[in-house]
């Protein structure tokens, strides 16, 4: 059986990892630099970075940012927030990210979906899913939002993951706007539902707030990987902490340390 992963999201903002309610971003969670050496130490599975602001901004990534990132971690670096283009997504890939994460932009047009994995590989294209859930849906319906959780769309999320993989993602991110920052778990409804619409990897993201809810992420919703944030920032758990738990809960786990590959070997 495959290896669950484990992986630490860092939402960057004016230079700076935030976190926040439902996409507020108001609590400043410390430096993406050191907390990237500090997870690369820790023995995440991979980590993810997001500028949470380019795509509402209508600006690019922040790429000296990502260099430094990359430059401290040997694990893979998923990157995300901004990117319009197949040339924005290998600017990533040459500043050392292993994957590119694209949102509102692969929305709105899904066939940069489909260049980007014709030019780099699917493996390289990861597809970020921010969803709500509709009020008093019955059965229950999430709809996608774009730039952040501002703007609404008329996509149903289900949907848009099937016609995402169907288009070439390797991956999905499945993050759920109603649970991001609550720390009241995983909307396990909503993983379910698109883990069983599609045969690519899924993602788990937003709610994270113990170690049952990254377990159940997994069991329950059928996740192949989760990802949080505010658990690890603030050192409530540990990367190994977590790791531990989920390897005694009879999940597999990479227990050892990465492979040490130099990030200019990687790109």
């Amino acid at each position: 059986m495959l290896t669950r992963r484990i992986i630490p999201c860092l939402d960057v903002k004016n230079g700076r990892n935030v976190r926040g309610v439902r996409f507020s971003a108001d609590v400043d969670a410390g430096d993406p630099v050191e907390l990237a050496a500090r997870y690369d130490a820790e023995g995440a599975d991979e980590l993810v970075f997001y500028d949470i602001t380019a795509s509402a901004e209508g600006r690019g990534i922040m790429v000296e940012l990502v260099e430094r990132v990359a430059s401290q971690v040997f694990i893979p670096l998923s990157v995300g927030g901004g990117l319009r283009s197949a040339d924005d997504m290998h600017r990533m890939l040459r500043s050392g990210a292993e994957k590119v994460s694209v949102n509102s932009a692969a929305h709105l047009n899904p066939d940069l979906i489909r260049e980007g994995a014709d030019r780099f590989g699917s493996q390289c294209v990861v597809l970020s899913i921010d969803a709500l859930r509709d009020p008093g849906s019955d059965p229950p319906r999430w709809t996608v939002y774009l730039n952040g959780g501002r703007t609404r769309t008329e996509l149903d999320a289900v949907a848009t993951a099937q016609r995402g993989a169907e288009l070439g993602a390797g991956e999905i991110v499945l993050n759920s706007i109603d649970a991001d920052g609550t720390r009241d778990g995983y909307d396990l409804q909503l993983l379910r539902a698109v883990t069983d619409a599609v045969s690519i990897p899924v993602i788990a993201s937003g709610g994270a707030g113990t170690l049952a809810h990254l377990r159940d992420a997994v069991t329950i919703g059928h996740a192949h990987a989760v990802l949080a944030a505010s658990i690890f920032h603030f050192e409530v758990f540990s990367i190994q902490e977590a790791k531990t738990f989920m390897a005694a809960a009879g999940i597999p786990m990479r227990m050892d340390p990465y492979p040490q590959v130099p990030a200019a070997d990687r790109v």
